[in-house]
């Protein structure tokens, strides 16, 4: 077939468009993992959503996942906001959605008060949403219940659903001080970046007794966009697609 030069300059415009397009609908996510996890409980929802043409950063927080040799007690809440912040700051990351999962929620507040003018929206998935100077066991320990804290050994919080400790990819023990720290929030501009609440509860079982309704009720309070899915608390596990089809919504 020929084309004249005409028909070659309709092509190279069209080209040019169509990659515009897919360039101008690309999202960057960035999703930060939950307590004793790490970067690889994420990892099929990147590949999803990369396939369907978004970059996806997953940072590990220290001392967890493969960063497990790094793990000490002297690892803070901080230190934490820090390894994302540093990932968005050195990879140079912009308009980006910020994800976090469970604990991540601490992460993901922290973060956005720190960089709020790098973040274009944030994600909360049946995550911990907190006040200033809230920290993450003021939020999880129920009164007349040590909760977490029964589960405390030399600094850590032992992951007490592992069985077996000689499996890789795993849950490992979590720096104690980072669920003791309270978390400093200073920046308003926070307040400005829009924001969705995703709430996993089981099938047959009512949403208010869910141990994340209280912050998914905090987030309608607030006028954050909510959103429920039915499953465990783990949905980037037993519900993917429907994971996957609910942070493609968010761009």
């Amino acid at each position: 077939m020929k084309f004249n030069k005409l028909g070659c300059f309709i092509l190279f415009f069209s080209l040019v468009v169509g990659l515009k397009s897919a360039y101008a609908q690309q999202t960057t996510y960035v999703i930060v993992h939950g307590a004793w996890g790490g970067a690889w409980q994420f990892k099929k929802t990147a590949n999803e959503l990369e396939k369907e043409g978004h970059k996806v950063y997953g940072p590990t927080l220290t001392g967890l996942g493969e960063r497990y040799h790094l793990a000490d007690t002297s690892i803070r809440l901080q230190t934490h906001i820090n390894d994302v912040v540093n990932t968005i700051l050195f990879e140079d990351l912009r308009d980006i959605v910020l994800v976090g999962h469970s604990y991540g929620g601490m992460i993901i507040t922290g973060v956005a008060d720190s960089l709020p003018d790098r973040i274009k929206k944030l994600v909360y998935l049946d995550a911990i949403l907190p006040d200033n100077q809230e920290s993450v066991l003021s939020l999880m320990v129920k009164p007349g219940d040590n909760g977490l804290l029964k589960f405390e050994k030399e600094g850590f919080i032992i992951p007490f659903l592992v069985k077996d400790e000689s499996k890789f990819p795993r849950d490992v023990p979590h720096p104690l001080k980072t669920m003791t720290d309270k978390i400093s929030l200073r920046n308003p501009e926070r307040e400005r970046i829009p924001a969705t609440y995703i709430l996993t509860y089981e099938e047959g079982k009512a949403m208010e007794k869910d141990d994340f309704y209280p912050f998914y009720a905090k987030a309608k309070q607030r006028h954050f966009k909510t959103v429920e899915l039915i499953g465990d608390h783990n949905p980037q596990i037993k519900k993917l697609k429907e994971l996957v089809d609910l942070l493609s919504q968010e761009k």
